[in-house]
């Protein structure tokens, strides 16, 4: 069977991270840049070959001290390591019905993890100019000490500022290539 390659629409994809902030509220964030090399055999996903890279100096919490805070040697330390990435290692098809649980390698900081996904595969469709598009929805968690991220601090009560573990949200629309 054929190779196909698929293009990442970044228009109509999304990476997103939500964290507890003082253990009331959610911040959540954004990567504006980020990029994938997706081959698949035919149209068959689960034969995917994936590499996803975000851009780590694209965060965006709409809070520049923050974001800036976030960019430095406490938490990504852009200078140093301006990269994330995820490579899939494993796909598990959950229900025959477009649920899976992927699995990857995770970089942050340089350190890597396998983590899991629950994927959503929306489906292959010929859009209005021709092209055949494919759109996935993943989430997923990981604890951020695991990465190097360590930055920690405490209220004068002793209450917690930032919390340990990050929600993953990813929606993706590829172009067949």
């Amino acid at each position: 069977m054929a190779t196909t390659k698929w293009v990442l629409d970044p228009t109509h994809s999304e990476v997103e991270f939500k964290v507890k902030h003082l253990m009331i509220s959610t911040v959540t964030g954004h990567f504006n840049t980020f990029s994938a090399d997706v081959t698949t055999e035919g149209e068959d996903f689960t034969t995917s070959k994936v590499t996803f890279t975000v851009d780590a100096t694209s965060i965006s919490t709409n809070n520049e001290q923050r974001d800036g805070h976030i960019k430095g040697s406490d938490f990504f330390d852009v200078a140093t390591y301006p990269q994330i990435k995820f490579v899939i290692t494993k796909i598990e098809n959950v229900d025959h019905d477009g649920s899976y649980n992927v699995n990857g390698d995770l970089t942050i900081r340089n350190i890597t993890k396998n983590i899991r996904l629950e994927v959503e595969f929306g489906g292959v469709i010929k859009d209005p100019w021709g092209n055949t598009r494919a759109g996935f929805t993943a989430n997923g968690k990981i604890n951020r000490k695991e990465f190097g991220l360590t930055w920690h601090m405490t209220t004068d009560t002793g209450g917690i500022v930032l919390g340990d573990d990050v929600r993953i949200h990813v929606a993706l629309e590829l172009i067949k290539g």
